[in-house]
């Protein structure tokens, strides 16, 4: 017996949150009644429905795109805007990003259709690392850097410690390339971070997620993630190693 939510995340409904949120909307049927409580077991015997289709379990797989500015981090987007999605047309699952980079923001990004692998890579429990460049209006002192270092506090609490390296500085433009290491994800933050600051970002991108880099391929290209990859990531998320 599995949890509901786990169950739908496993078939690559939507992750484990997204999961939680259909089932409390009622859009989940077990055995053609409506169940709405997130406490619910099912079994491989029960029937699963997420508004009227029925649940079939999909082999899971997993990518790993370098994605470019100017697309969103999305399976959609109601403004016509390119999405992820559209980088891998010739994938005939239904998978979704884990996490999200801004629209201006490049770098590496995972697509799933894991639900629980997802939930893994992103909880902040979890601490999986992601590294960024950032080129920043203004050259910050140390104590400054110090700062992001120990946390920011931003509106929606207060960011975890972060490891921060100056790469460059540029007094002509008063610009800075510095490089910050975080384990969480909330909403811009990094933007947030260096905003607090009184550093504007001008330029980010995503050097890498845990062990993974976007090496040997171009903005806008993809490829798949070795299965002893997604062991290790699996192993990094449970154990703090990696396997």
């Amino acid at each position: 017996m599995e949890r509901l939510q786990k169950v739908l995340a496993q078939a690559g409904v939507a992750s484990r949150r997204k999961s939680e949120i259909l089932i409390v909307d009622g859009k989940v049927k077990v055995n053609g009644v409506v169940v709405t409580e997130l406490g619910t077991k099912v079994s491989n015997s029960d029937r699963v429905e997420v508004e009227g289709v029925q649940l079939v379990k999909e082999s899971y797989v997993y990518y790993l795109l370098y994605k470019p500015r100017g697309v969103i981090s999305t399976v959609d987007d109601d403004k016509g805007r390119k999405t992820v999605m559209d980088l891998l047309p010739y994938v005939d699952k239904r998978i979704f990003p884990v996490g999200r980079l801004d629209y201006d923001t490049s770098g590496i990004i995972i697509l799933t259709n894991d639900g629980d692998f997802s939930y893994l890579m992103t909880h902040p429990k979890f601490g999986i690392k992601k590294q960024y460049v950032a080129k920043v209006k203004g050259i910050p002192q140390r104590e400054a850097l110090k700062k992001l270092e120990r946390g920011i506090d931003l509106e929606d609490g207060k960011t975890a410690p972060a490891h921060v390296k100056m790469q460059t500085v540029d007094k002509k433009t008063s610009t800075a390339i510095i490089e910050i290491t975080i384990s969480e994800g909330k909403n811009r933050q990094v933007r947030r971070m260096f905003d607090a600051i009184g550093c504007p970002v001008q330029k980010l991108r995503r050097e890498s997620f845990a062990m993974l880099t976007t090496h040997g391929l171009n903005a806008g290209e993809a490829r798949e993630l070795t299965t002893h990859e997604v062991k290790q990531l699996r192993v990094l998320a449970e154990t703090g190693k990696i396997g």
